[in-house]
């Protein structure tokens, strides 16, 4: 059964800006922290930002400042608001919820930022 989904990926200009959201189907109160990585081609998967409940959220330095994540607990979703995108920004970005018995990934969506 599908636990996470992606959406919102694509092709963005070099200082433009994308919205991810990740709907989760998992018992939303049994969520404990949700969060986005990245991997980029040749690299390993990292962390971009996670959101703790509904509150204390965690950036990696690169993305301070021009990501926001954010968590709808009503629509049990987590969303990443990526503004002045650079090209170093793209990879397939992975939705993640982890809990007390688990630790979901989505499948991944693709930002490519590219003049």
């Amino acid at each position: 059964q599908v636990q996470l989904v992606e959406s919102g990926g694509g092709l963005v200009l070099p200082g433009g800006s994308l919205r991810l959201s990740c709907a989760a189907s998992v018992n939303r109160f049994s969520i404990k922290t949700m969060g986005w990585y990245r991997q980029a081609p040749g690299k390993q998967r990292e962390l971009v930002a996670t959101i703790t409940g509904g509150g204390p959220t965690n950036y990696t330095d690169s993305v301070k400042g021009r990501f926001t994540i954010s968590r709808d607990i009503v629509k049990n979703t987590v969303n990443l608001q990526m503004n002045s995108l650079k090209p170093a920004d793209t990879a397939v970005y992975y939705c993640r919820a982890i809990g007390v018995s688990f630790d979901y990934w989505g499948q991944g969506t693709q930002v490519t930022v590219s003049s």
